[in-house]
């Protein structure tokens, strides 16, 4: 698989010849091109790192510290740790950047460089160019042995990652622990089984159980938490009686929910049910991107306020929320970004906010789901073969549909009367993502179904 280099970072499966995924010679390049980067932009100091479970990990986390260090760069290394951890800490420790090894959703052996800001956020579009082009060149200078960086280890992120989200002034840990919840989650075998366990038992959640815990990096399913990879712990849920279960990807940004009786809330619901509970308490603006349910719209307008879309993508969405002031935001893959902690994805803070919602409230997880205007979200994709231009399909799609309204920020949305369907390619797979939204899920089954047979038109016509 050759290497995906994107806004989500440098990307790869592990193993192979030049050219064919994530090797060390990658890792060499992109590492120190990063660094020379950081130095220019924000001086000098410390970078962080921190990774998920997966097997690679251990060995990406070695090259990537001696690299480092190699510049005379200290290293402070978080280990076994989550992406939101690892953003937290390194405006904890004033570094200049982070680096994140995890490939997030994609399978095992797949592994992925995260790049961070001095304020422990995603590189821009502008940066992840200028990383591009500096990387090909292999043009590095290295220290000699007396002026080699330090490693250091810092054990502690995660608690102190939990400490500030129970500090928050809408969590509210005496309603969590006064609901007496029975709380069900499966952590995909990485580091959700730290963190998640930690989370609750300061939350006041006595009764917890889990699957998937170890943090071994040997996924006992697909990662990527979509309903049809959550029937074990669908199953657990009804069989622990809790009152709610939450999934998490490899490295904890992303957030699922099933309810009591082992349905899915939906991981589009996820950010509309914690935005719903902030904008009963605080008021201002939403923003999603624009794959997102239209949901999120409703709630926001129904609470008096105005809903923003963003293109795809953290670095966009956070953007456009800083432009908009928005007081919630996020993605609909279960991605919480609640500024009052920290500009990134964040499903501990997720689960924090979700619990106190519905120790509030009063309702059965169910209820809650129900409270909540109902959408189907169709995905599908398309896998690139060398001979696709994505930009020759785009622009067939959108002589088709030129009498509708349309957005081209990120790929193309159609906008029907009540429906939508979203173009664009991946960020993180050589595939284009094909979303639709409807009322029903044959209609967005139905919608998506009719834009994928446009496409193969349009591939035979070219």
């Amino acid at each position: 698989m050759p290497l995906l280099k994107t806004i989500s970072g440098i990307r790869g499966t592990i193993g192979g010849m030049q050219d064919e995924g994530l090797l060390p010679l990658d890792i060499l390049s992109f590492v120190s091109a990063f660094l020379q980067l950081r130095k220019q932009n924000a001086g000098s100091g410390p970078v962080v790192i921190g990774r998920d479970a997966r097997i690679s990990g251990e060995m990406i986390d070695h090259l990537i510290t001696g690299i480092l260090m190699s510049q005379g760069t200290d290293v402070i290394n978080l280990g076994l740790s989550t992406t939101p951890t690892v953003e937290m800490a390194v405006t904890h420790h004033k570094a200049i950047g982070g680096i994140i090894i995890t490939a997030s959703h994609n399978p095992g052996n797949w592994n992925a460089l995260k790049f961070l800001t001095e304020k422990g956020e995603f590189i821009s579009e502008k940066e992840g160019e200028q990383l591009k082009e500096l990387a090909k060149t292999g043009i590095f200078e290295y220290v000699t042995a007396d002026k080699l960086g330090k490693h250091i280890v810092d054990n502690e992120a995660i608690e102190r990652h939990i400490q500030n989200i129970c500090a928050l002034p809408h969590v509210d840990v005496q309603a969590i622990s006064a609901a007496g919840f029975t709380v069900a989650y499966d952590a995909v075998n990485s580091t959700g089984g730290i963190a998640i366990p930690l989370l609750l038992t300061a939350l006041g959640v006595h009764d917890v159980a889990g699957i998937f815990t170890e943090p071994t990096g040997i996924f006992q399913h697909n990662p990527e938490p979509l309903p049809e990879h959550l029937g074990d712990l669908s199953r657990f849920v009804v069989e622990t009686k809790s009152h709610v279960g939450f999934v998490v990807d490899p490295d904890v940004d992303r957030l699922a929910i099933i309810c009591e009786n082992g349905e899915m809330f939906g991981e589009e619901y996820t950010l509309v049910a914690v935005a719903d509970y902030i904008l009963s308490h605080k008021k201002g603006s939403t923003v999603s991107n624009l794959s997102s349910t239209q949901a999120l719209k409703d709630v926001t307008e129904r609470a008096g306020c105005q809903y923003f879309a963003s293109a795809v993508g953290e670095v966009n969405v956070v953007a456009k929320m800083k432009e908009c002031k928005a007081v919630i935001g996020g993605e609909g893959n279960g991605g919480i970004i609640y500024p009052e902690l920290h500009y990134g994805r964040d499903a501990l803070v997720g689960i924090a906010l979700f619990l106190t919602h519905l120790a509030k409230s009063g309702k059965k997880c169910s209820a809650l789901r129900d409270s909540y205007p109902s959408y189907f979200i169709a995905k599908k994709k398309i896998t690139l073969s060398p001979d696709m231009n994505v930009k020759n399909i785009l622009s067939g799609i959108k002589d088709r549909y030129k009498t509708y309204p349309l957005n081209d920020i990120d790929g193309l949305k159609i906008i029907f009367e009540k429906d939508w369907v979203h173009l664009r390619s991946s960020n993180t797979e050589p595939i284009i993502r094909i979303y639709s939204e409807s009322d029903s899920v044959a209609k967005a089954e139905k919608l998506a179904g009719k834009i994928m047979a446009d496409i193969g038109e349009i591939l035979l016509e070219r």
